[in-house]
């Protein structure tokens, strides 16, 4: 009986795949830090979002997957053939700016959580994040990175475990999570745009995109024509995979907020600006096992999500300049790709080196992300519809109404968080 569950959540398992590792990297150190700010600051008050935010990310997700699986292009790829290069390039600066801030406020974050256990300085750690992801990526085959991937997104069950530890009022937890609650202060807004920008991400539309077509080429459709086209099984998994992936970020950030409301929030720690904060917080509220889970999770975290960060600025450019780039290509056959990887990487280092406080930005990063959104998923849901790209796999009703809904609400949510800091309520 055993053997056979075993073997059933190993199917299941080696079924999900580009879905569950964009969903898992959702929830890197920025989004960690974002949902510990919004736990401690608001307490059980943000809960609705993980339920809200669940199928407009999904929606968001799926339509870049197929658009991937259908046309063989990459996100930056579609705009590139159906619209002016002004636009793509426009986009491309949207994703690299996030991004790059991204990944320094995530070497960071994992670094300056290290020194929290080691006692070893940040300083020295993020130097060695920096290199070990980028041999990762530079050096291993896409079906090793994926392998690699799946477990690492068994880390985030920490923050799981960590939230029961806690021990929190289920009965408030409820019903903070069914009913929504507001308040006009510019604290709330901003976070709730970070919130928004953190799961609904710009890198992992280029990546979701962009890992379905990794999939065609590990399957030897190396040319553009091979990879045109979906079967409807190929689309049923694709929706199975990206539900799954998104089910489990947001349960994922469903319990980080309860963790840090149930612990730092109870007790007064409200003032929390950094996953580390949270973590030393967390040691003499819920004990040793709940310090260590979340300080673990968010280097595992890490771990998936900064390389997510690096590799969709390499697939957007290298789609965007019409060059060769592929997880699978060995770096003398995609020097363009391997570059802006090097790049972004070294730049989100050096950020981390010079005057800014990258840990500060693990937050900031998330509502950076939270405002540059909308333009990106104008796009997405504009190349989705069109008959043209899509064919008859355009979006339907639901796909093509959630999209403009996620849209249209992140871009009210930016407006809100701006007029809450112009216009202050006495």
């Amino acid at each position: 009986m055993k053997t056979a569950l075993v073997d059933r959540v190993h199917r299941i398992f080696a079924n999900l795949g580009p879905g569950l590792i964009t969903g898992a990297a959702d929830d890197d150190p920025s989004g960690i830090s974002t949902y510990s700010v919004a736990g401690a600051m608001f307490g059980f008050q943000m809960l609705w979002t993980a339920v809200f935010s669940f199928p407009l990310m999904t929606a968001v997700q799926l339509m870049c997957g197929r658009l991937g699986m259908v046309t063989g292009l990459g996100l930056a790829g579609a705009i590139r053939t159906y619209y002016s290069r002004k636009i793509l390039w426009f986009a491309c600066l949207l994703l690299i700016t996030a991004n790059i801030v991204n990944i320094a406020a995530d070497l960071g974050g994992m670094a300056d959580v290290t020194e929290l256990l080691t006692g070893v300085s940040s300083s020295l750690w993020t130097p060695v994040f920096t290199v070990l992801i980028l041999a990762l990526l530079i050096f291993t085959t896409y079906r090793t990175i994926v392998r690699i991937f799946k477990w690492l997104t068994l880390a985030l069950l920490a923050y799981v475990v960590s939230a029961f530890l806690a021990q929190p009022d289920w009965l408030a937890v409820a019903k903070a999570t069914l009913v929504p609650t507001f308040s006009w202060t510019p604290q709330y807004w901003a976070t709730l745009v970070g919130i928004l920008g953190t799961t609904i991400s710009p890198y992992l539309f280029f990546w979701g995109a962009a890992q379905e077509v990794e999939v065609d080429i590990s399957k030897g459709r190396v040319n553009l024509e091979d990879r045109r086209g979906a079967t409807p099984e190929e689309l049923r998994s694709l929706r199975n995979d990206v539900t799954s992936g998104m089910f489990f970020s947001n349960l994922v950030m469903f319990f980080i907020i309860l963790t840090s409301s149930a612990t730092l929030h109870a007790n007064g720690n409200t003032n929390i600006a950094t996953a580390r904060q949270a973590a030393e917080a967390l040691r003499p509220l819920a004990g040793d096992g709940a310090f260590l889970l979340f300080s673990f999770g968010l280097i595992g975290a890490g771990m998936l999500g900064v390389p997510v960060l690096a590799g969709s600025c390499a697939y957007a450019i290298s789609e965007a300049a019409g060059w060769a780039g592929s997880l699978d290509a060995k770096p003398k056959h995609a020097i363009g790709f391997y570059v802006v990887i090097g790049l972004a990487m070294s730049i989100g280092l050096w950020l981390d080196f010079a005057n800014f406080d990258a840990v500060k930005m693990l937050f900031w990063a998330a509502v950076l992300n939270g405002v540059l959104a909308p333009p990106l998923l104008v796009l997405v849901v504009l190349l989705t519809s069109r008959e043209d790209v899509m064919g008859e796999h355009r979006n339907g009703f639901t796909l093509r109404s959630l999209g403009w809904l996620c849209a249209a609400l992140m871009f009210i949510a930016t407006l809100v968080m701006f007029a809450s800091v112009l216009l202050p309520l006495a």
